[in-house]
């Protein structure tokens, strides 16, 4: 019987792993095993990152939310348990866009969440 060699498909699944590392810097970009630890290294922080990402924005939404809000004299904690007790039901993504481009909507909102709390 003769021998098998697996010389392309070896090669092949070395290319995949350099193809994947292409533009990383010094060896990470040309040595096999370098490359595959870089390469591996990055899609694990990749995974993370997108998960840590709605952290942040979620962050920045509250924030923006606080901001808009403590002008109106209400701070954030109160003027979302006075949109609860009013039954507005609008995500932080939507309030943050609306402290930033529409301030007249937003103090409307202010407006409804101190009424709710107040009775």
């Amino acid at each position: 019987m003769p021998r098998v060699r697996s010389t392309p498909a070896t090669r092949q699944r070395r290319k995949k792993w350099l193809k994947q590392a292409k533009g990383y810097w010094g060896r990470r970009s040309t040595l096999y095993k370098k490359a595959r630890e870089a390469v591996m290294k990055a899609w694990a922080d990749a995974y993370k990152d997108r998960r840590r990402r709605k952290r942040e924005m979620r962050k920045l939404w509250i924030i923006r939310i606080n901001a808009r809000a403590r002008e109106y004299g209400l701070p954030y904690g109160k003027f979302m348990e006075g949109l609860r007790r009013s039954g507005v039901q609008i995500n932080r993504k939507m309030l943050a866009d609306l402290a930033i481009r529409d301030a007249q909507s937003f103090e409307s909102l202010v407006k409804t969440a101190k009424d709710s709390l107040n009775n």
